[in-house]
């Protein structure tokens, strides 16, 4: 007697094996899915934490309330601060000496160089190639930032400034340096200190100011002072 509504066995076997082959497909295409999702977020993360490394120590000192940007020197720069110092002696520094071209060409000259600079990565590559050209010996490089360094251990100091930050360098390098010292200022000069030589012009103009002439300055003009307010009272 044959039953109503049936289903043949074979296409029952048909359907269980289809019923299982699926799922274990889909499986298979999500695991490949999740594999990629992961490769994807870890060279996404990776790249941006590369770039956060890069960049953080160009940025940060962009931050700063008075920010000494890295623009390299000029070979003309160079040269005008090679001839100012000429017939000087003694320790030389540059304050924010960025990929150290100057202080190599100083070490060149025979001087005991240093430059202090913000950028780990600036100061890295100074050394590399302090060491590549031989003056290894002369040149050294700290991280450090300019305003918590003590210069009056330095005979010849140069700094490629900005003009929001050369009032109050004037004060610290005008109570620290010696009397025999010399400051180099190239680009920018300072606000209220007369040069003793200036050579050069337009962007690669450099200013040489002896510590000895412009502490005469600052004594006259406090003599002046009280004797202006003598007058007066």
């Amino acid at each position: 007697m044959e039953g109503g509504g049936g289903t043949a066995p074979g296409t029952l076997k048909e359907e269980s094996q289809s019923g299982y082959v699926l799922p274990t497909s889909l499986e298979a295409n999500g695991l490949k899915k999740s594999s990629w999702g992961f490769l994807i977020t870890g060279v996404v993360g990776g790249t941006l934490v590369a770039v956060y490394a890069v960049a953080t120590p160009f940025i940060t000192p962009a931050l700063r309330k008075i920010c000494l940007p890295f623009v390299p020197a000029t070979t003309k720069q160079i040269e005008n601060v090679v001839k100012m110092l000429r017939s000087r002696r003694g320790p030389l520094v540059d304050i924010g000496s960025g990929d150290g071209r100057i202080v190599i060409a100083a070490a060149k000259e025979g001087f005991t160089a240093v430059g202090y600079e913000l950028n780990p990565w600036l100061v890295w590559y100074s050394r590399y190639r302090a060491w590549r050209e031989g003056v290894q010996d002369l040149a050294k490089f700290y991280i450090s930032d300019l305003w918590k360094v003590t210069f009056s251990q330095y005979s010849n100091v140069v700094i490629f400034g900005v003009p929001q930050m050369m009032p109050q360098l004037e004060k610290k390098l005008e109570l620290e340096l010696e009397v025999d010292a010399r400051v180099i200022a190239c680009r920018f000069p300072f606000p209220h200190w007369t040069p003793d030589q200036v050579t050069g012009e337009g962007t690669d103009t450099v200013w040489a100011y002896d510590v000895s002439s412009f502490r005469g300055q600052e004594k006259r003009r406090c003599i002046s002072r009280r004797s202006l307010k003598r007058n007066i009272y």
